[in-house]
């Protein structure tokens, strides 16, 4: 579980970077911008690394919903002789070949992301360390993937998938906030302790989740396993932890009153609350396909959320 850095920690922006042309907000040049990385290209490659983690939440989820989570029948190969799928495998051996592909362009994301924050003036020590456990868990991602495919989707592994890609969401989002400064910030006691229940909470709902996963349709194979526990048992045991998340959060957002944190507790009820109705509707609409991958997404959402909360709160001056 990630944790905070000290406030003394934190980077500090580089006074030339408030100088820097609104251009600058985009790395324009490969080679000026891998060479000496201003603060802003840091930001950029910190976000995208976000942002990247999340979509690779999605079309994975995307392979399950379409069946297609056997179309690469073995892994690391697609097939026993072949690295990518040939003509039998069909449409559903594309998507999954797909998504692996999409796997190496995270890499290739996250390995910018170390070069950009190992090369920044600004950068320190940990993290570099934080930009490098980042990339080093994307390849572990993608063997837990591989697993779940040689288990033909055993459906606890396949959560564990879905687990460690939202750890990786959870550490990327603290990247990003350890190099984006803030004014300063005031917390209770009362709003931190709130703070860390929430985020312990979150991870609590989504492990749930992947339970009610494993126990309903969308298996991604015809033929793949399920957990053999009851769905509907399961649903509304998924549902009480997300009421009682929410009624954590609500609490933070009234003790908040007043302080800089407040929007943040804010949001993350507004991303609770939206879930939880995606969810709703879902459940009461026999699962369909788009709302499931919305409600993916929105967990993803979820995490960052709550991720932010707690390192914001963390990082605050005692109230």
């Amino acid at each position: 579980m990630p944790d905070s850095a000290p406030p003394s920690s934190a980077p500090r922006l580089d006074p030339a970077a408030s100088q820097d042309s609104p251009a600058s907000t985009r790395p324009n040049s490969l080679q000026s911008g891998f060479r000496a990385p201003d603060h802003r290209v840091v930001q950029w490659w910190t976000m995208a690394t976000l942002v990247a983690n999340a979509v690779i939440i999605l079309t994975g989820g995307l392979v399950r919903l379409t069946g297609s989570g056997l179309g690469c029948p073995t892994w690391p190969r697609c097939t026993d002789n072949s690295f990518v799928p040939h003509a039998e495998l069909g449409v559903h051996g594309i998507i999954e070949f797909s998504n692996r592909m999409l796997t190496y362009v995270l890499i290739a994301v996250v390995i910018a992301t170390v070069v950009v924050v190992w090369r920044w003036a600004g950068t320190s020590r940990s993290l570099r360390w934080h930009a490098g456990l980042i990339a080093a868990g994307v390849p572990f991602q993608g063997v837990i993937g591989g697993i779940s495919v040689l288990t033909d989707l055993n459906p606890w592994v396949v959560g564990l998938h879905l687990v460690f890609s939202m750890v990786l969401v959870s550490a990327a989002t603290w990247l990003v906030l350890r190099v984006r400064p803030t004014g300063p910030t005031r917390a209770s006691a009362r709003v931190r302790g709130l703070a860390v229940t929430a985020y312990a909470l979150s991870w609590v709902v989504v492990y749930l989740g992947t339970v009610v996963t494993g126990s309903g349709p969308h298996a991604g194979d015809a033929n793949a396993p399920r957990n053999g526990l009851d769905p509907a048992v399961m649903s509304h045991v998924h549902a009480s932890g997300v009421y009682l998340l929410i009624a954590v959060t609500l609490a933070a957002v009234l003790v908040a009153r007043g302080t800089t944190l407040l929007r943040t507790a804010v949001v993350l009820l507004v991303v609770e609350l939206a879930q939880g109705l995606i969810g709703l509707v879902q459940y009461y609409t026999g699962l369909p396909v788009v709302l499931v991958a919305a409600h993916l997404v929105g967990a993803a959402v979820l995490v960052a959320a709550a991720t932010r909360l707690l390192i914001r709160s963390r990082s605050a001056q005692p109230a």
